[in-house]
């Protein structure tokens, strides 16, 4: 399990079908193998480590559901280590499975924030909701505004220097994963 709270924003060293090597000295400085370590948004299991570089392998389905297969060596991702029973939850529940990406259509500046709309799918949207969690390529953020075919979230400055969506440009994909809770609350609904 995660936070969404990003701790440190890695280098991808290589990508290749099936694997990722990721320059990380942060979450690499006390990893074991067998971590998981969520990659823009996405667990992955420490299979090696080679200093500050991790090696992962990633498997057919996580390409067809996230944007890791579009990874250039050089790109930088957002990284977090799991969750540990004692640490605080500052974003909130994020399983590290990707349901879906969506793409990037405009950035707003806004006074000092950057507000940020991506499209996305509508089986993605029906669980989110104004002021509800989305993670972002892993990052835990608010809904702002949603409409039939789109959402969006606003950065504040600290958001804007420790996460790599802003290296981002329009028409790029970003990897979604939407409040499991909601997920949940329409799973027992629809049982009853």
């Amino acid at each position: 399990m995660f936070t969404g709270i990003v701790e440190e924003v890695g280098v991808v060293a290589e990508s290749t079908d099936g694997a990722l090597r990721i320059r990380a000295p942060k979450v690499t400085s006390d990893a074991q193998l067998g971590d998981s370590i969520a990659i823009n948004g996405v667990d992955l299991t420490v299979a090696r480590l080679e200093g500050d570089v991790f090696f992962a392998n990633v498997m057919p389905e996580t390409y067809r559901r996230s944007n890791l297969g579009e990874l250039a060596v050089g790109e930088r991702v957002n990284l977090e280590r799991s969750v540990r029973p004692s640490d605080r939850l500052s974003g909130h529940i994020v399983r590290g499975v990707v349901e879906g990406v969506a793409k990037v259509e405009s950035f707003t500046p806004e006074a000092e924030a950057i507000v940020i709309r991506f499209t996305t799918p509508p089986e993605l949207l029906r669980y989110m909701v104004v002021k509800g969690p989305v993670a972002i390529d892993g990052a835990s953020l608010t809904i702002i505004e949603k409409t039939a075919t789109s959402f969006a979230v606003s950065l504040v400055q600290y958001s804007q220097e420790h996460l790599n969506i802003l290296d981002k440009k329009p028409g790029a994909s970003v990897n979604i994963e939407t409040d499991i809770i909601a997920r949940y609350v329409e799973s027992f609904l629809a049982n009853r």
